[in-house]
């Protein structure tokens, strides 16, 4: 059984649907990437399974459990975390934003974890009582990463980690998530970038709100459908 199975999922904006009958799964500790460009569906679809926009048809179940009906609260508290592609609180310290990751776990357990996510990122453990406004972009990526790794969740939705980043940037994050794919947690990683594929196990290509491919990253690398979507070929 899968750890989060999507089947048939519909959702949108108002009377605009964007989603029509997405079917996927993410295994435990698996790295899935959805791949896609501007507008396919990518972000609609993580917002739909973190519970921050209606689920209009099919279904969402986590862990076995129906949760589609359960608000964005409770989905967090089953342990699956989101980080959007802002990623953090501008006005808020690096130990604030950290912070407020864990905010429904014990403190003495958040202060634990915190110190671990300074050891593995220690330019921030620099910087920690400073804004996260006063980070570099590679920087405020890596905050947002620590501060939904610091719950320690089961899996983590991830909505365009490359954004806005140069490429040396990119790079960097992808090297940073490998490192933490080993503690256990699955991601489903929403990108246009791909070179996100060497982390992933599988992954799904989404146009116009469709899954049009999925399989192996090794199928993924050599789909048509990819190197027209990517490639122009």
């Amino acid at each position: 059984m899968a750890l989060l199975e999507v089947r048939g999922v519909e959702a949108g904006y108002g009377p605009l649907q964007i989603l029509w009958g997405i079917d996927l799964d993410v295994a435990a500790g698996e790295t899935v990437l959805l791949l896609g460009a501007n507008s396919a569906g990518k972000t609609t679809l993580l917002r739909t399974l973190i519970g921050l926009l209606p689920c209009r048809g099919g279904s969402i179940a986590f862990d076995g459990e129906r949760i589609d009906a359960l608000a964005p609260d409770q989905r967090i508290r089953r342990g699956i975390a989101f980080m959007s592609e802002l990623g953090v609180f501008p006005t808020l310290s690096i130990d604030e934003n950290i912070a407020l990751g864990g905010y429904f776990l014990p403190e003495a357990q958040v202060r634990r974890r915190r110190d671990a996510l300074f050891a593995l990122f220690p330019d921030l453990a620099a910087k920690r009582r400073q804004p996260a406004a006063s980070l570099s972009g590679g920087q405020r990526k890596m905050l947002g990463i620590a501060k939904v790794l610091v719950a320690q969740p089961r899996l983590l939705l991830m909505d365009e980690p490359s954004s806005g980043l140069a490429p040396v940037f990119v790079k960097q994050v992808i090297d940073v998530l490998g490192s933490s794919i080993g503690d256990g947690t699955a991601l489903l990683i929403a990108e246009q970038n791909v070179a996100f594929l060497e982390l992933a196990d599988r992954g799904y290509l989404i146009d116009h709100g469709r899954v049009r491919v999925s399989g192996a990253r090794a199928e993924l690398e050599a789909s048509d459908a990819v190197r027209e979507t990517y490639f122009g070929l």
